[in-house]
């Protein structure tokens, strides 16, 4: 029994295929046009590349590419407590309409939400707006109100 070794491991019969010399003149076996065909760049020599990319170049410009994905829920314009602080004085009210006029959003078309950033320190009562836990926290405990 033969030992396997590296110098007497072969590919399995039939896994490889010689590759069709292409070009190689009438005496090849191949006949005239060499088994590439009739003109064209693909029967030229250094034509095949570009050309099988070709179709699916223009395929990628034409489809764009669709990543991630878009969220149902819309979104909010964000607040942060550091901008009321420094927009509103003591005891004022604060909604979307106010923060409107004040510059501090553009339009609330899909809700205001008010975001624990920096510190509070005024009596503010705020209306018709969305905060997160951590905000609501710090209003109240400036003195303010918050009501949805």
């Amino acid at each position: 029994m033969n030992a396997l070794t590296t110098s007497t491991i072969k590919p399995m019969k039939g896994s490889k295929q010689t590759s069709k010399r292409v070009g190689r003149g009438n005496s090849s076996g191949k006949g005239t046009y060499a088994a590439r065909g009739m003109k064209g760049q693909r029967s030229r020599s250094g034509g095949k590349g570009g050309l099988k990319l070709l179709g699916f170049k223009q395929s990628l410009q034409k489809v764009p590419k669709l990543r991630g994905f878009k969220s149902l829920e819309p979104k909010k314009e964000t607040v942060t407590l550091y901008e009321l602080e420094r927009a509103f004085k003591d005891g004022e009210n604060v909604n979307p309409t106010v923060l409107k006029k004040r510059g501090i959003i553009g339009k609330p078309r899909n809700g205001v939400k008010i975001v624990a950033t920096g510190e509070i320190n005024k009596k503010l009562s705020i209306k018709n707006c969305v905060a997160s836990k951590k905000a609501v926290e710090l209003i109240e405990k400036a003195g303010g109100t918050f009501t949805f």
